[in-house]
């Protein structure tokens, strides 16, 4: 018996998106970008979650937060989020490694 998931919905990307993520993932500008590039893409060949997961060494958990995060957002869901503790700590005049 084939064990099957929940239904997700189609992901597809425009050309413009396909022309920034492989432009990513041949950049390799950081580690993220490249690793949320490479699941997009997979997941936009139509691979499903636990093929991409399996495929790129990535938790499935993972797979689905950057898939979730491009269908909400585009391009930009693919980017970090500020931390809560960045603005504070540029107050107080600290830097990461301050704390």
């Amino acid at each position: 018996m084939s064990r099957t998931g929940p239904k997700v919905p189609p992901l597809s990307v425009t050309d413009v998106q396909r022309a920034v993520l492989e432009g990513w993932a041949r950049r390799r500008t950081t580690a993220q970008a490249l690793e949320r590039s490479r699941i997009v893409l997979e997941c936009a060949e139509g691979h499903s979650i636990m093929d991409v997961s399996r495929r790129l060494g990535f938790a499935p958990d993972t797979v689905r937060t950057w898939r979730r995060r491009f269908l909400e957002r585009g391009l930009e869901g693919l980017r970090d989020e500020p931390r809560p503790y960045a603005a504070e700590d540029h107050e107080r005049g600290r830097g990461a490694g301050d704390r």
